[in-house]
């Protein structure tokens, strides 16, 4: 289902679609790509709950949004809900090297290049399609475009699967090299409001990257003895925009990585991906009209800076190649 959400200031229309399966609701809009909603139900809500049988329980939004188009136009810096490309988290000084060549983008976050630059894919308008279950979002990405090398075509699909869960597919090919590293950058709350800050975390992730005053990685450390350490679930507090090196490296289908546990409505949030990081940000410098700690970003991706770093897993894409990431967002409550 689809209904027009507001018109841009140069009268391209937006679009909202509303997909809707295993008692989950999700609203996607055609500008940025952006899941402007996420509606579960808690543990009393659930569908095995006798309280659901006698109309108890209580469904709530579990992802930070606007309810307007304006809301996403004069905030955009939280990036909420967004499709981010075509780079993901930062590259160090607004610039990468490539077969000898250096490019520069535009140092958005000063000094750095932050999710694709001053327009990037979250403030882009795109095509949009229905498919089973699902939406399939593309656009080409010009050569050049933010700095970029190469013309890309990408899609990214959306899919509820029986179970309920969301399902983010992302694929990309290029007519020259260049670098990919897509990613959704949901901020969850699965107390449907108030802050997160108690949410209990688990991370199959034994190493993060620790990050210079920029938030540039350093290297990789270990998360023993650190606060770090999520391997055992616990409360996360605050204080974190970190990328976390899982476990499991890259894969070509997803692999659970990651648990999210809100104990007082009892929902659940699991996280399943093909890659090789997660960026986990407490959402500390959310302005109005959100307080800090009001939701949790878990951004599956590749490392940040890896296009200058050499020792991270690659983001290079060339010519003949198909760029394919694959994240699960499943929901349960218990």
């Amino acid at each position: 289902m689809s209904e027009h959400f507001g018109t841009l200031s140069d009268g391209t229309p937006v679009h909202r679609w509303t997909l809707e399966r295993a008692g989950v609701r999700v609203r996607v809009l055609s500008y940025g790509g952006i899941v402007q909603s996420v509606e579960v139900p808690d543990r009393w809500g659930s569908p095995r709950s006798s309280e659901a049988e006698s109309g108890g329980g209580r469904t709530a939004n579990v992802v930070l949004g606007f309810a307007d188009l304006d809301g996403y136009l004069t905030h955009p810096e939280p990036y909420l809900g967004a499709l981010i490309g075509r780079y993901a988290n930062r590259i160090a000084h607004a610039r990468f090297p490539l077969d000898g060549v250096t490019y520069a983008l535009g140092p958005n976050n000063a000094p750095n290049s932050l999710h694709g630059g001053e327009r990037g894919f979250d403030k882009r308008v795109w095509e949009v399609e229905p498919v089973e279950h699902g939406l399939r979002l593309s656009r080409v990405s010009p050569h050049g475009e933010e700095g970029f090398p190469g013309s890309l075509e990408v899609s990214a699909t959306y899919t509820l699967d029986a179970s309920g869960a969301l399902r983010f597919v992302y694929e990309a090919v290029t007519d020259a090299p260049t670098v990919v590293n897509l990613t959704n950058h949901s901020y969850f709350n699965l107390a449907g409001s108030g802050n997160a800050g108690g949410h209990e975390l688990r991370l199959a992730a034994s190493r993060y990257t620790p990050v210079d005053a920029d938030l540039i990685p350093t290297g990789v450390s270990e998360v023993a003895d650190t606060r770090f350490d999520f391997r055992t679930a616990r409360k996360v507090g605050s204080g974190y925009d970190h990328n976390f090196v899982l476990d499991k490296g890259v894969t070509d289908t997803p692999v659970e990585v990651a648990e999210l546990h809100d104990p007082a409505s009892g929902r659940v949030l699991t996280v399943a991906t093909t890659e090789p990081g997660i960026q986990v940000y407490t959402a500390d410098h959310l302005g109005e009209p959100f307080t800090p700690g009001d939701g949790i970003a878990l951004e599956t991706q590749h490392f940040p800076d890896s296009p200058n770093r050499p020792e991270f897993p690659s983001t290079e894409l060339r010519p003949g190649e198909v760029y394919r990431s694959e994240t699960v967002y499943g929901f349960s409550v218990r």
